[in-house]
Formats: C-alpha cells, sequence, structure tokens
C-alpha cells in the first residue's frame, strides 16, 4: 500500500493530470492496454527533426496507478531525445512511485512506460513523395 508523499503524488497526477487528451499535431502515437484489467492507455508525442520530444500527451481509462504512471511518465519524457526516453528504465518509472507497488500493480504502472515504447516507433504520418498531394 502507497503513503504519504508517494501516494500524495500519485493523486495529484490521477486527479490533476499533465498533458491529458489528444494532441491532434501528433507525429508518434500508439495504444495499448491490460486485458487482465480493462486499463489503457494512448501515448500521443510531438517529434522534433532533431529527435526531441517536444510534447507528450495520453489518454486513457483504469485504475489510479495506470492513470497517475501515465501522466507522470509524459511529463518526464517531455524535452527528452527520442533516444534517451528509449533507454529510461521501467525500473525508474517504479522508483517515481516508491516502495510498496505488489507485482500486479506494478504491471498497471508499467502499461504507460510499454506505451511509450511502441510510440516511439509508431509515427503517425510518413513523408508525402515530391509528386503527391
Amino acid at each position: 500500500m502507497l503513503t504519504g508523499e508517494y501516494a500524495e503524488r500519485i493523486l495529484l497526477h490521477y486527479e490533476d493530470p499533465f498533458h491529458q487528451g489528444n494532441c491532434p499535431t501528433a507525429t508518434h502515437s500508439t495504444f495499448r492496454d491490460s486485458p487482465l484489467c480493462g486499463d489503457w492507455v494512448r501515448i500521443d508525442l510531438v517529434v522534433t527533426p532533431e529527435g526531441v520530444i517536444d510534447s507528450a500527451w495520453f489518454d486513457g481509462e483504469g485504475c489510479v496507478i495506470s492513470q497517475a504512471a501515465a501522466s507522470i511518465l509524459v511529463e518526464r519524457v517531455a524535452g527528452m531525445t527520442i533516444e534517451a526516453a528509449r533507454q529510461w528504465p521501467a525500473r525508474s518509472l517504479l522508483e517515481l512511485f516508491g516502495p510498496g507497488l505488489s507485482p500486479d500493480r506494478q504491471k498497471c504502472c508499467l502499461l504507460a512506460w510499454r506505451t511509450l515504447h511502441a510510440a516511439i516507433d509508431c509515427p503517425t504520418a510518413y513523408d508525402k513523395l515530391p509528386n503527391e498531394k
């Protein structure tokens, strides 16, 4: 069970999430869900030509942990390079939650992390050929 400052931070991210909603200018986006509990998260990224995550957004439904983790994650990766985000370990997100997450709850926490890694490899549009309109 989460207590103290960890619980307060998680509730803050759940009740007043960072960049929750759709990002209409996303360059990368994907969706993942957990078939065991029904939680889902979509991550939208705006990646610059230089490979920097200019902004990150999420949308989703589910438990406090899965949704707070998504909020914490998009706040954390905004400004990172794609390569730095790709190398950011799952344990770093778990550490932000502090001690007390059971293995099942860790899966809820890491749903957003798995979605981020998939989104990095899912561009939303491809460059058009010069003769295409």
